[in-house]
C-alpha cells in the first residue's frame, strides 16, 4: 500500500494567495443577497448598498480619501489609466510588470533603473521635461520585491505637472499606498477571490470617462460579492500584520540558499518582505522549476504572467543581471501561513540540487 501523500509546500503567494477564510465567508454571505447593483428594484438596491459598503471600506482600509473604481483585476486598473489620462505622453519604468509597457504604448518613453532594480531619478526629470506625461512607476517588482522610492518619484513628476500612476498589486494590503494619482490593485495577491480588483484615482477630472458603471468610468456588471470579500481580505490585515515575521523568513531562505552556493537578487536593495529571488547557477531557472514541483514545491520563476512561458526576464536585464544567473532564479514569495518549516524544506531540497550540481561538474 501507498503511504499517505507529501503534503505540498506554497511558495508562489506573488503570483496568487490562498483566498482568506474571512475573504470566503464574505462572499458566499453575499452571494445570498445577489441582484445586479444597477437594477431599480429592491433587489438591486440592496446590491447596490452592499457594493457601496465595500467600496468604503476598502478606502478605509488602505486610507484612501479619494475614488474608488472597481475593475477585473490589476491589468484592467492600469489598462484604464494607461489609455484614458488626460495628459498627453506616456513614461515606464523599464522592470514594469509585462502588462503596464503593452497598455502605455509603442511610443512610451522608458525610464532605466540602476543594477539595483531603483528607478533612474536623473533620467526620469529628463523625460519629464520633454512635457507632461503619465508616469508608470511599479511600487513593488513582482519579480524581485524591489521597493521604488514613490515619494522621490512623485515630487518629480507633479513638479512636471504631470501624474503618476503606482502599479500597487503586490503591495496593497502590505505597505502603505504612495502618494499617486493612480492606483492599480487587485484582490487575489493578498488574500480576497481572483477576478477582482480596482484602480484608486485621486482626480476624476483626471481620467476621461466611457459611461456605463462606476460613476461612468468602466462599463459591466458590477460583482459586489466579490468587491464584499476584496473588502474582507484586506480588513483582516493578514499580510500586513506578517511582514515582520515574513522578513525573518527571507532572511532565513536568503541566508541558508547563499550557504549552498547560491545567490540572491538585489540583495542590497529595500525589498518587500515576502518576495526573495535566489538563484543557483549553472541550472536553468525550467530545470529548477520542474526539481522543486516533483519534489512537492509551488515555486516560479518570475511573473505568473510570463514565466509558464520561461521567456527571459525584461526585468533582470533591466537590472544588468548577467544572462547566465537571469536564467536560474527562482522567485519564493510567502504568505500569511508560510512557516519556518517550509523555509527550512525548501532549503533541504535547495541543498540536493546544489549537491547534484556539484557532483557533475
Amino acid at each position: 500500500m501507498n503511504g499517505p501523500a507529501k503534503k505540498r509546500i506554497y511558495l508562489d503567494h506573488a503570483a496568487t494567495t490562498p483566498v482568506l477564510p474571512e475573504a470566503r465567508a464574505a462572499m458566499l454571505a453575499a452571494m445570498e443577497r445577489w441582484a445586479n447593483p444597477s437594477s431599480p428594484h429592491a433587489e438591486g438596491r440592496a446590491a447596490r448598498a452592499m457594493l457601496e459598503d465595500a467600496r468604503e471600506r476598502i478606502r478605509a482600509a488602505l486610507g484612501w480619501r479619494h475614488d474608488v473604481i472597481f475593475t477585473s483585476g490589476a491589468s484592467e486598473a492600469v489598462a484604464i489609466a494607461a489609455k484614458r489620462a488626460t495628459v498627453p505622453g506616456r513614461l515606464v519604468g523599464a522592470t514594469e510588470h509585462d502588462i503596464v509597457p503593452h497598455e502605455m504604448g509603442a511610443t512610451a518613453k522608458v525610464i532605466p533603473v540602476g543594477a539595483d532594480g531603483i528607478i533612474k531619478l536623473q533620467a526620469l526629470e529628463e523625460a519629464l521635461a520633454e512635457g507632461p506625461g503619465l508616469v508608470a512607476v511599479q511600487h513593488v517588482n513582482n519579480e524581485t520585491g524591489v521597493i521604488q522610492p514613490l515619494d522621490l518619484v512623485s515630487e518629480r513628476v507633479r513638479a512636471a505637472g504631470s501624474l503618476l500612476l503606482a502599479d500597487c498589486a503586490q503591495s496593497a494590503g502590505k505597505l502603505p499606498l504612495p502618494d499617486a494619482d493612480f492606483i492599480a490593485i487587485s484582490a487575489h495577491k493578498l488574500g480576497g477571490p481572483p477576478g477582482i480588483g480596482a484602480l484608486l484615482v485621486k482626480d476624476l477630472a483626471t481620467l476621461q470617462p466611457v459611461g456605463g458603471q462606476e460613476q461612468g468610468y468602466r462599463r459591466g456588471t458590477q460583482d459586489a460579492p466579490a468587491a464584499a470579500a476584496f473588502a474582507a481580505a484586506l480588513e483582516s490585515r493578514a499580510f500586513a500584520n506578517a511582514m515582520p515575521r515574513l522578513a525573518e523568513l527571507r532572511r532565513r531562505l536568503e541566508a541558508g540558499a547563499k550557504a549552498a552556493g547560491g545567490l540572491v537578487i538585489a540583495e542590497d536593495s529595500p525589498r518587500i518582505p515576502n518576495i526573495g529571488t535566489v538563484g543557483l547557477t549553472g541550472i536553468a531557472s525550467a530545470s529548477l522549476l520542474v526539481q522543486f514541483d516533483l519534489a512537492g514545491f509551488a515555486v516560479s520563476a518570475g511573473s505568473a504572467c510570463s514565466s509558464g512561458k520561461m521567456k527571459d526576464s525584461h526585468v533582470l536585464a533591466a537590472m544588468g543581471v548577467p544572462p547566465e544567473i537571469a536564467g536560474s532564479v527562482l522567485r519564493v514569495s510567502f504568505g500569511p501561513d508560510t512557516s519556518e518549516a517550509d523555509i527550512d524544506a525548501f532549503l533541504a531540497e535547495w541543498g540536493r540540487i546544489a549537491s547534484r550540481r556539484r557532483q557533475a561538474a
